[in-house]
């Protein structure tokens, strides 16, 4: 039988990493690493707090916060590894540990933010940090450890900490259930196309990208659509078969409530009411209460302020697209009722009609590595960065690429690697997340950054071709990872994107705003095959029809808050049924029939896949209040990459993570907080104010 110390030995994941930028050794490690190298790092935090509660010693902010604060680094450094691959390449038995792992390592920090001395110790200093001597920062970290502290549970008695214990170790093993259950029908799923009537109205870019897919499922000659968004989406918007859209588009809407071992209403059901119960045990009214406390927005009043001061416009607007639908479908001749899978493919038309505008037309102009180099010149332009891409460096997939990050000195920023094919593998959506996030506790340490995307891949020997969402999505992603890589603090508490959720979105929000330069896109929207720049009227047309559908858009995603908010503010959610709750909640704000939520809740996974964005979903609106101000920064400078705004953006914005509230740290940056008016006219549902000289 090995021993311990034997099997430590053979883990990779528990061995130094002599890799290029210490990378985790990917292809080195197996499934049958991952629960060993857990535990080893679980029994050494263990013993690393235990030691700290115990001590004799009075607290000091040296040996209190930043012994909080060093602790666990073998269990950062695995789980770092373990969660990426969880959510961008996994298997069975990845999934098997995942579902085992959940609810312990939920216990595991119930253990230490529960831990009746350690948080005497952090009180005390708490109490005294007025007298402390203490740096900005460490106040700040002080008073969020405090934060973390209190709402973990600490000041409960003993039953009431079970109690919330048993719930929020529930609630981790449901969380990961409900992921799990949503790429199974993800992963299920495909429309298989073989004859030309099936590919009626496929562009050639699609119907190459489906051959690929059903290369890659072995289905070589035909044609496959999954459930990514880069394949369902197109398909809805070009396919002329109303059957298939139709079939599609069900599969896609109703993925986890088939009725079967996926079903995750269920799961719903229970969390929300375990969520209510946490927020009750807290001294809250309801989860909503609870979980908005510690955001810039507060109050779910707040939240609902926002989200029906926007819902009133964009309702009208949808509206008003709607009968625009209805009125191509006619003028076609097709004796039709709009329905959820016509949208996109009648809108394309109208699109078409109005801005002389074809998807088809366009895409030829966004390849995927041109995009990438437009978003590295854009924080070249900005920031200072380099880029260097690598060709010899560990992979946890073929697929990925990584690049060398530096500044204007030279000097390394960190590493950035790059996933961005779909693959049955992969859950859907886009995604920013750490290998490694930045610190200075420990000396050396720089940031490993992933961006996660779901785009389909050209066909062989073709090159990856976007649509201007896809590019979109790339800027996006590629904020959240600058939010990451430019950070400069010195305690891991406070790195990178380590900010409340309502504050997260404005880095990679407000980044979107560049792929719209004409000087970005005059350089870096070239035909893939000629080379030629996107011709001039059309890219007029292209920044013409931004705001195109934008009532559509703006609907799906504010249904999806508000149902969000909805179930949690609930006070009793012991007999919820979650479809009749969600069809109930949409009928309150007038839902169109056309429409449906953007994330439905049988498969909302930022809502349920954990905690994150539950009571959080309406961020990315309270966000882009934020980020359509901060980019009229640049505009009021007359220059888009004007360089002492963009020193003020990164001094306050990328590189603070949470040194400061996120108020003030706006404030820092713009001089004052910002209203909502500069939001509505971004998304064309409100007119700009004109001021007279």
């Amino acid at each position: 039988m090995t021993s311990p110390e034997a099997a430590s030995r053979e883990n990779p994941l528990l061995q130094p990493w002599n890799t290029p930028f210490g990378l985790p050794p990917f292809e080195s490690v197996t499934p049958e690493h991952y629960r060993p190298a857990f535990d080893a790092a679980l029994a050494e935090q263990k013993a690393e707090i235990a030691a700290l509660a115990e001590s004799a010693d009075s607290p000091t902010f040296a040996n209190t916060i930043e012994a909080i604060e060093r602790s666990g680094a073998t269990l950062k450094r695995v789980g770092g590894v373990f969660f990426n691959l969880a959510g961008s390449h996994t298997n069975d038995a990845i999934q098997a540990v995942e579902r085992e792992m959940a609810p312990l390592l939920a216990k595991h920090r119930n253990s230490i933010f529960m831990n009746e001395a350690l948080f005497r110790r952090v009180d005390a200093l708490y109490q005294d940090r007025e007298r402390l001597d203490l740096s900005p920062e460490q106040l700040r970290v002080l008073e969020r450890y405090h934060t973390i502290f209190v709402r973990a549970g600490a000041r409960l008695g003993s039953e009431d900490k079970k109690r919330l214990s048993e719930i929020t170790e529930r609630l981790a093993a449901l969380g990961t259930q409900f992921s799990q259950n949503v790429l199974a029908d993800e992963k299920s799923y495909r429309l298989v196309l073989e004859t030309e009537e099936d590919l009626a109205g496929l562009p050639s870019f699609l119907r190459e990208a489906a051959a690929q897919a059903a290369e890659d499922s072995g289905l070589s000659g035909k044609y496959v659509i999954t459930l990514s968004r880069s394949s369902i989406e197109p398909f809805l918007q070009f396919s002329s078969r109303r059957d298939l859209r139709e079939q599609a588009f069900k599969a896609w809407a109703q993925r986890g409530e088939g009725g079967n071992a996926t079903d995750n209403t269920a799961i719903i059901a229970e969390m929300v009411s375990l969520r209510a119960e946490r927020a009750k045990l807290l001294g809250y009214k309801t989860f909503a209460d609870f979980k908005l406390a510690d955001t810039m927005a507060k109050t779910p009043d707040a939240v609902l302020s926002l989200l029906q001061e926007v819902w009133t416009p964009a309702r009208r607007r949808a509206m008003q697209e709607r009968d625009d639908l209805q009125s191509q479908a006619q003028a076609r001749g097709d004796n039709i009722a709009i329905e959820p899978w016509d949208w996109r493919y009648y809108a394309e038309q109208v699109r078409i009609a109005k801005h002389d505008l074809d998807e088809a037309a366009i895409k030829p102009y966004f390849q995927l590595d041109r995009i990438i180099e437009a978003a590295f010149d854009t924080a070249h332009r900005l920031f200072g960065l380099g880029f260097e891409e690598l060709s010899d460096f560990p992979r946890y997939h073929p697929d990925i690429r990584a690049w060398k990050v530096t500044d204007t000195a030279g000097e390394l920023v960190g590493l950035f690697i790059g996933d961005y094919f779909a693959r049955s593998s992969k859950r859907s959506g886009a995604w920013m997340s750490a290998f490694r996030s930045q610190e200075k506790l420990t000396a050396g340490i720089r940031p490993i950054i992933v961006n996660v995307m779901n785009f389909s891949k050209g066909g062989r020997g073709e090159p990856t071709l976007l649509s201007f969402d896809d590019a979109r999505t790339l800027f996006h992603e590629f904020g959240h990872a600058l939010h990451g890589l430019l950070s400069d603090v010195t305690y891991p508490l406070l790195a990178g994107t380590s900010v409340s959720t309502d504050f997260v979105e404005l880095p990679s929000q407000l980044y979107e705003h560049w792929l719209s330069q004409p000087a970005i896109l005059r350089r870096y929207a070239t035909h893939y095959k000629t080379g030629e720049p996107i011709p001039e009227d059309l890219l007029a047309r292209l920044m013409g029809a931004r705001n195109f559908n934008q009532g559509f858009a703006t609907v799906e995603y504010l249904a999806s808050a508000f149902v969000d908010i909805d179930l949690h503010r609930l006070t009793d959610a012991s007999n919820l049924d979650a479809k009749a709750f969600e069809k109930a909640s949409l009928e309150k704000i007038d839902m169109p029939r056309e429409i449906i939520m953007r994330h439905r809740t049988p498969h909302f996974t930022h809502v349920f896949s954990g905690d994150g964005y539950s009571s959080g979903y309406y961020s990315y609106l309270w966000s882009e209040v934020l980020d359509a101000d901060a980019f009229n920064a640049f505009e009021e400078t007359g220059d888009a990459f004007d360089s002492a705004t963009a020193e003020r953006l990164k001094r306050y914005i990328y590189s603070a993570g949470n040194l400061r509230d996120p108020a003030e740290a706006y404030r820092a940056f713009r001089g004052r907080l910002p209203t909502p008016e500069a939001l509505l006219v971004k998304r064309g549902l409100a007119a700009p104010t004109t001021s007279e000289a």
